[in-house]
This record gives structure tokens, sequence and C-alpha cells, in this order.
């Protein structure tokens, strides 16, 4: 079967492992869902990604027993792109999660674009 939005697949997956409190969850390999993982390791809200045969595999980062992830929220899709400008980009839960965000300059995190002044397709968001 075609999967028509993997970056959606990849955020439900990560949130199912999480809700099964998997320590590592599979996820298709693709260059989007690369870079997502990169945001996410860089921001320290997964361990590490590792490239396996079968695609990528995900290092969940627990405290304790509490995943620090607890929600993805896909925001931009293929049917509806939403995009936003710098001056636009707010902190997530106060600043207790991430915007994802697609921008000249690759995937970012929405601080760092807010940071460079630059905008972009709001990709997702995670806290």
């Amino acid at each position: 079967m075609k999967m028509n939005d993997l970056t959606a697949d990849l955020l439900a997956r990560l949130q199912n492992g999480i809700d099964r409190r998997k320590e590592e969850v599979l996820v298709p390999k693709t260059k989007m869902n690369m870079e997502i993982l990169r945001v996410l390791k860089e921001e320290e809200m997964i361990i590490d990604y590792t490239e396996v045969e079968e695609g990528l595999s995900v290092e969940i980062v627990y405290d304790g027993k509490e995943p620090m992830v607890t929600h993805f929220k896909r925001v931009s899709s293929p049917g509806q792109r939403i995009y936003i400008a710098s001056k636009d980009i707010t902190p997530v839960l106060n600043g207790r999660g991430i915007a994802i965000i697609s921008t000249s300059k690759g995937l970012m995190s929405g601080a760092m674009a807010k940071s460079q002044k630059l905008g972009g397709e709001l990709i997702c968001k995670i806290w």
C-alpha cells in the first residue's frame, strides 16, 4: 500500500511507541524523516536514530519512566500547506515544546528559525 504522508506516519509511530513505553521505534527512511529526527536529536527529544535494513531505528528519551515527549501534532499536510513568517513564530507550550519548520536553509526548530529571521512551512509541533 502506498503511503501519502510519510511525515504523519513518522509522528504516529513515535506517538504509538511512546504510548507503549518502547525504547526503540522503527520508522520509514526518507530524507524528510531523517531531517525531522536530526532536529529532534539536536533538541534532545530523542537519544539517537540509526539506519537499519528496514528503515530508521529511533531511540526514545525517558526521564525515569516518563517520556520527555508526549505529543506530536502534524500542522502542514500534503493537502493543506501552512506557512508562517518569522515574526509569527511563537514558543510551543511556553517553551516546553518545539515547532519544526521547513525553511530555505533546511529543517530547523522554531526558535532557530526565529533567531535567523526565517519563515517557512510549519511541519509539526512537538511537546
